[in-house]
């Protein structure tokens, strides 16, 4: 089992930053890559980014080149830096641990944008 507990969401303005937080424990072995998801009031949860144990990673083109996903495995921890936040991207985001056998996921944490 991998537990997932994610922090840093809350209310910005248009334009400002949140910087998002998951710490992972429990069998972080079994961890093949680590996500970033968003979903938003009546919409589909959609894939952020995608933090491979080799260091790649890949971006959604809506938030390239505003969102920056980073991992310390010192603290088993994932970040993601939001960045030029807009209106649209107010929603519940949540991590991943994708497992060789099993995904889990964290609680989510609220990211609300104001115009």
């Amino acid at each position: 089992q991998v537990q997932l507990v994610e922090s840093g969401g809350g209310l910005v303005q248009a334009g400002g930053s949140l910087r998002l937080s998951c710490a992972a424990s429990g069998s972080i072995s079994s961890i093949n890559a680590m996500a970033w998801y968003r979903q938003a009031p009546g919409k589909q949860r959609e894939f952020i980014a995608r933090i491979g144990t080799d260091g790649s990673i890949n971006y959604r083109d809506s938030v390239k080149g505003r969102f920056i996903a980073s991992r310390d495995n010192a603290k088993n921890t994932v970040y993601l830096q939001t960045n030029s936040l807009k209106p649209e991207d107010t929603a519940v985001y949540y991590c991943a641990a994708l497992g060789k056998s099993q995904n889990y996921w964290g609680q989510g944490t609220q990211v609300t944008v104001s115009s």
